[in-house]
């Protein structure tokens, strides 16, 4: 995928946060974990954790039927192997009001494959659309 343009991407992210959505919305913690590399920056609603381990972790204690969406607001190409990508997310529960907030991510390609390699959450958004 070519990542230089704005419509590249958001397509290199897309491809990354789909696989990431399903794993979460599957409630497939270990599987959330394979889309982050190894010495990921990971820091969700709780402290931050470096590895796919702390990824998990995270996941494994979000309530089963949690769901998502999500909007690329901003994208920038940072190198060659690089894509940053701003996000809004709402987070969905099936027993409490959803939460939107701030997604930051930094994806990398590595070995054939784009991965997260940070993750910071913060918010909320304005709800303002």
């Amino acid at each position: 995928m070519e990542h230089t343009t704005e419509a590249g991407r958001e397509a290199v992210l897309r491809h990354v946060l789909d696989q990431w959505k399903g794993a979460v919305e599957r409630h497939e913690p270990q599987r959330v974990a394979s889309v982050f590399t190894e010495n990921a920056i990971f820091q969700g609603l709780h402290p931050y954790s470096v590895g796919r381990p702390g990824v998990a972790e995270y996941y494994d204690s979000q309530p089963l039927g949690m769901t998502l969406d999500y909007r690329i607001l901003e994208t920038r190409h940072l190198g060659e192997d690089l894509v940053l990508g701003y996000l809004g997310v709402d987070f969905m529960f099936v027993d409490r009001p959803a939460k939107r907030l701030n997604l930051g991510v930094l994806v990398t390609h590595l070995q054939e494959r784009w991965y997260i390699s940070h993750y910071q959450v913060s918010g909320p958004l304005p709800d303002n659309g």
